[in-house]
């Protein structure tokens, strides 16, 4: 996957866990068309699939990738990592779903709690992504940043850190380019969603609405995209 010609900082604004329920789907089509999130990740097995699904054609510029899930939501794995040609038919299983659910191809690959980055698995993802011709989170022209998140080490909320003053220090100071893919968890979770990242869901749909946000990706020199402005690699 090459970089545009354009000289712009590219800012691929990417909400994780589309799918997972129609709350979450709220939250993510909201802090897409009131805010600045460009791309979601899909998965393609929860509540939420099939609504997200059926909205995007009413959202033509919200880029869709894949969600690949291989855990429970307590990051558990839900089979053997070490069974790499059953991991392999999962993957293969939940990409045509995603073509069934959504009637096209994903315009990116990644997967719930980055289980694409275990040794084990990582190639494997990256031969799904090679055979669609997408880009694969941390393997494409686009470095992911993951510090927009709400809580850390400590398992404590920390909703200073998915404010926009943080957001705005961010983009200034850890967002650097060429291309970047800023994750996020943008929802509104219905009462009996059961997370450890709950409540801080509709806080980054709060902020990644900011009015203000406009104007400072323009100061800052950012153009907001999705996967599909990334150029296909050369045959």
């Amino acid at each position: 996957m090459g970089i545009p010609a354009r000289a712009d900082k590219l800012l691929i604004v990417n909400a994780d866990d589309f799918g997972l329920t129609p709350g979450i789907n709220d939250g993510i089509r909201r802090a897409h068309l009131d805010g600045i999130v460009t791309s979601a990740s899909l998965m393609v097995d929860r509540p939420g699939s099939a609504d997200a699904a059926r909205s995007l054609t009413g959202l033509p510029r919200l880029g869709v990738g894949i969600h690949v899930a291989l855990t429970e939501e307590s990051t558990a794995p839900v089979m053997d990592f070490e069974d790499a040609s059953g991991v392999q038919r999962e993957i293969e299983r939940q990409v045509e779903r995603f073509v069934a659910l959504t009637k096209r191809t994903p315009s990116h690959v990644d997967s719930h709690h980055h289980v694409h980055r275990d040794p084990r698995l990582a190639p494997l993802f990256q031969e799904a992504a090679a055979a669609l011709d997408v880009p694969l989170r941390d393997h494409s022209a686009a470095a992911h940043c993951g510090t927009f998140y709400g809580v850390w080490d400590d398992g404590l909320s920390h909703p200073e850190w998915i404010a926009y003053e943080n957001l705005a220090r961010l983009l200034a100071e850890e967002v650097e380019g060429p291309v970047t893919e800023l994750g996020c968890h943008p929802g509104f979770p219905e009462i009996d969603f059961v997370s450890d990242y709950a409540s801080e869901r509709a806080l980054e749909v709060e902020t990644l609405c900011d009015a203000r946000l406009p104007d400072l990706l323009r100061e800052l020199g950012f153009r907001l995209v999705d996967f599909r402005a990334l150029e296909r690699s050369p045959a």
